[in-house]
């Protein structure tokens, strides 16, 4: 145990953020560099080393919590790195993007602020990468056998790594310019400089894997002919198919998909344009869908210098303490959740739906109509009388995503079954219905988060592993049907 009174002596501290004046004003993450090494030692002592620690529940990829919190507390730094890494390939993705079901797990939690475990891990893995600790972990043989991993996201990435660290030989294939999937284009710089993501691609290429960007599978190259050249293959696709709002005037000219939106502020960062395309600058924002990526709109507008951002949800506001009668520990709650950048201004709105939008006489947007919703009867109903407008000349639709991308091509080609859900259906091995060819995060799961992804992806390589092989020694931190106490 590390401290057996550090969570008596010491309560709860998080990283120190940014001032808001400041922080708008560029794209560089929002918290102070440097704030968290002093106070980590003693936030790491508050771990209790439960005798059941349900923090390992409650993370997918079942991280070694209380061994790394004892090492963070005696400051050595190189164990943690090691306890961190064995069951996580990218703990600087998780440190600062994951919701961290894991506190929400954390058995301190019951009655008192849980252990600040997310950014103890981000703490180690900083920490290891300024030391040197982290380091190419070259196979010593190679198996002779090729694996082709479609899709740059977490899920394929960490496929790549553990197949590649397996001794195969492994090429990803990526339909955008950069390797990153999501992590790249869709995680606003704020939230993570893509410096983290640039880093871990020199440590896999160190490895041994081989990284092919521009190409689409299903479009540039048939599925056909990836089958012919590799023994194995991977698919890490996502989840990619928007949920779309389909009322009237969704046709007008300033309405678009979070994902057309947001890459484009990330190509602005990588020098691919000196201003986007789609800018909130001097305009009246409204972004529709009230989770983590409708937060990435707010936040980018704001540093686009938006005249004034409203964010719609239809759903009530959650309340700011844990129900304990409909969420109860462990599971992970619905709380009010006040992210970075909604520190930073812009005005939420609870239980409303869009009815229509109205727009100028050169067929862009200019105001948003919504209604005030309730239930009734267990659905949805508007609330008669309660129609208003709002201007809105820019307008982000952040309501989730359905399914993979059917439009490449892919799932046809390579003869696909899918689920009832319309996901790409795989057994206990993340083997699809096609022989070799295995799937892993979003195409198989459905819209989830980073720590799934990773976690799927280190299962699927255990699956292909087996497959190429006869046996495996990777880990497989899930199984497919796997849901958690965290969802």
């Amino acid at each position: 145990m590390a401290d057996p009174k550090g969570f008596l002596n010491h309560g709860r501290e998080v990283a120190t953020s940014r001032p808001v004046t400041e922080r708008v004003k560029d794209w560089n993450e929002v918290h102070v560099p440097g704030s968290l090494l002093p106070i980590i030692s003693k936030q790491a002592g508050r771990c209790m080393d439960c005798g059941i620690p349900f923090c390992h529940n409650g993370c997918p990829l079942g991280n070694l919590i209380p061994e790394w919190n004892d090492y963070a507390y005696r400051e050595n730094w190189p164990a943690a790195s090691e306890r961190l890494h064995a069951t996580n390939n990218f703990p600087e993705f998780t440190g600062r993007l994951c919701p961290a079901p894991c506190e929400s797990a954390c058995v301190l939690g019951i009655n008192q602020p849980p252990v600040t475990i997310k950014n103890v891990e981000v703490s180690i893995i900083d920490k290891a990468w300024a030391t040197g600790d982290v380091a190419p972990q070259i196979p010593e043989r190679l198996s002779g056998k090729t694996v082709a991993v479609v899709g740059s996201g977490p899920a394929g990435l960490a496929a790549a790594q553990q197949l590649t660290r397996a001794g195969h030989t492994v090429a990803v294939y990526e339909r955008a310019d950069r390797i990153g999937g999501l992590l790249r284009y869709g995680i606003p710089e704020f939230k993570m400089e893509k410096r983290h993501i640039n880093r871990r691609i020199e440590q896999m290429r160190a490895e041994g894997t081989k990284f092919r960007t521009g190409i689409e599978i299903g479009q540039d190259l048939p599925a056909t002919a990836l089958r012919k050249r590799y023994d194995a293959v991977v698919l890490a696709v996502g989840a990619t198919t928007a949920r779309d709002l389909p009322v009237p005037g969704r046709e007008l000219g300033g309405i678009h998909q979070a994902m057309e939106y947001l890459p484009l502020a990330n190509k602005v960062q990588e020098g691919d344009y000196v201003a986007p395309p789609i800018s909130a600058e001097g305009k009246h924002v409204v972004v529709i869908g009230g989770g983590d990526t409708g937060a990435d709109c707010v936040g980018t507008a704001h540093r686009q210098g938006a005249a004034s951002v409203t964010q719609l949800e239809i759903m009530p506001r959650p309340g700011e303490e844990r129900d304990a009668a409909t969420q109860p520990w462990p599971t992970f709650p619905m709380l009010y959740k006040v992210t970075s950048a909604h520190e930073e201004g812009g005005e939420r709105v609870y239980s409303v739906s869009t009815t229509h939008f109205e727009g100028d006489e050169d067929g862009n947007v200019r105001w948003l109509h919504l209604a005030e919703i309730e239930f009734v009867d267990g659905r949805l109903t508007q609330k008669p009388g309660t129609g208003r407008r709002i201007p809105a000349q820019l307008v982000t639709l952040a309501m989730g995503f359905t399914s993979t991308d059917r439009d490449n091509g892919l799932v046809e080609q390579f003869g696909l079954e899918l689920d009832a859900r319309g996901n790409i259906a795989r057994d206990a091995d993340f083997h699809t219905s096609v022989p070799g060819v295995f799937v892993a995060g979003d195409a198989g799961r459905g819209q989830s988060l980073i720590v799934w992804a990773i976690a799927e992806g280190r299962s699927a390589a255990r699956g292909c592993d087996r497959h190429l092989t006869g046996t495996s020694d990777l880990p497989a931190p899930i199984r497919p049907t796997d849901r958690s106490l965290t969802v």
